[in-house]
Formats: C-alpha cells, structure tokens, sequence
C-alpha cells in the first residue's frame, strides 16, 4: 500500500486529495472515489480508502471543503452545530432557507458554522461538488495505476449525497455506493447510468424515509438501484469512531455488501 498527498486542479481552485494504492498490482486496477462525511478527511475516512487498497483497488479521498469550508467546519464547530441541530426540526438541513434563518438567530459563536453548513447544503453548492468530484474521476481515470472504464465511488453522509449527484453528472461511474445520504434530485435520474447500492439506518427516518421515491425513480428510469435498510442503526452507523452511532454487526454486513458490489462492477469479469 502506498500513500500519499495530491492536489487537483477543479473550477479555480485546487483540491486536497489523498490517494492510497496497492502495492505489487499486476496490471491496471480499479479505482474507487470515498467521498467524506461533514467533517472531510478526517482518520475514518482514510481508513476506508485504505481498506479498499489494500483488497487491490486505487482509492481516492478528494477534501471537497479544502479552503475556506475546511477552516470553518472544524470539529469544535461541528460540534456547536450539533448542538444547535438538536434544538431544531430535523428536516432544518434539508432547507437552505429555513437554516439561513435558524442560524441567524443563533448565538453569534454558532453562526459561521451554520452558516457554512448552510452553503454546503444549497442546490447551487452541490451541483459545484459534484462537478468537483467529475474532476476527481478524470484525474484518478488518468493515472497509470488505473483502469480507465472501472471507476466507482462510495460516500458516508454528505459524502453519501455527493455519489448521488456525481452519478448524475459522470457517465463513465460504473458503480456507486450510498451510505445514508440524500437522494439526487429526482429529475436528473435518468441521467445516471452506473448501478447503485445504498446502505441506510432504520433509525435515520429523515433520510430513509425518502428512499423509496428514489427507488420508483430508478425505477421508472430502468436504472439499476439495490438498497437495504438496518433495523435498530442509526444515521452514521457505519462510522467506527462515533461511538454513539456505530453499530458493529450493521457496519460488518454493510462492507460485505459493499466489496460484493464493487467486485461485480469494477472487476475485470464484472458487467
């Protein structure tokens, strides 16, 4: 496994990339997108683009906050939105408008970073990060360790919306995976031509709850979506440093699925 540091060029700026690849690969590999939680490349998600190197796949952890986002959504920030968040309705994030609003009544230390929660939250953000994220596979689609036509991504929360959208924007994706997060906006579903699989929490209702439309969207469209819900986990469940949220058995099951999904799609025999 061999690790290290990049920056990529993408819409004026250049972002901070942390690339992890097999070692002793015979011929071109497969690669994989991990795209972050809120609180960017933080240590579990670099493990995760390690987990993934070590089984012979390129990894690529892309910061899409790297700038001025990376310096307000510290952890000690998050941690005041969080806390802000817990006295609010839970579809607050969902809704630029409504959060503007709630955060403007904030006490002034918690406004920043609900204000930059704000942006990370709005269409026009979004649509930016997932045209960053083509960037990313471009770049990591031209690497000499990589196969060109066997690229898939797989993101955690936020992370987990973004591969929504990037699949939207990049036909060459071949395979996608979503931990709960938010669907892509329904109307650019038929524009997505990777398979996806999606991993979500039965006790996260504001996101699974809005699965099944996403499901008949697929649907509709003919595209290929498989998705499983875990009864008694919550949002996060995945992520082995929250403690709160980690639920072992769960998280275990959710890999399997995971390396299974990508093995049939990246691999050279996949489809």
């Amino acid at each position: 496994m061999q690790d290290r540091e990049v920056k990529i060029p993408s819409q004026g700026r250049e972002l901070d990339c942390y690339l992890s690849l097999p070692t002793d690969q015979k011929g071109k590999a497969p690669a994989v997108v991990v795209v972050h939680e809120i609180f960017g490349t933080d240590p579990h998600i670099r493990d995760v683009a390690r987990r993934l190197s070590k089984l012979g796949y390129v990894a690529a952890a892309p910061n899409l906050f790297t700038g001025e986002l990376q310096r307000l959504l510290t952890p000690q920030n998050i941690g005041l939105a969080m806390q802000a968040f817990a006295q609010a309705p839970p579809d607050l994030r969902r809704n630029p408008a409504k959060l503007a609003e709630f955060a403007a009544s904030q006490p002034p230390e918690r406004r920043p970073v609900l204000e930059a929660f704000g942006r990370v939250s709005s269409p026009p953000t979004q649509e930016g990060f997932a045209r960053d994220l083509r960037v990313v596979t471009r770049y990591v689609a031209a690497l000499p360790e990589v196969a060109p036509d066997r690229i898939g991504a797989v993101g955690f929360c936020f992370g987990g919306g973004m591969v929504a959208r990037l699949a939207t924007v990049d036909p060459g994706l071949r395979a996608a995976v979503i931990f709960y997060g938010q669907n892509p906006p329904l109307a650019e579903v038929p524009k997505i031509e990777a398979k996806v699989l999606g991993l979500y929490g039965g006790e996260d209702p504001g996101i699974t709850g809005t699965v099944p439309e996403f499901a008949e969207a697929m649907r509709r469209a003919g595209k290929s979506f498989e998705y499983h819900v875990y009864p008694g986990a919550k949002h996060a469940f995945f992520n082995d440093t929250r403690p709160s949220n980690y639920q072992k058995e769960s998280a275990e099951d959710a890999w399997s699925r995971v390396l299974r999904f990508f093995d049939a799609n990246l691999r050279a025999g996949g489809s």
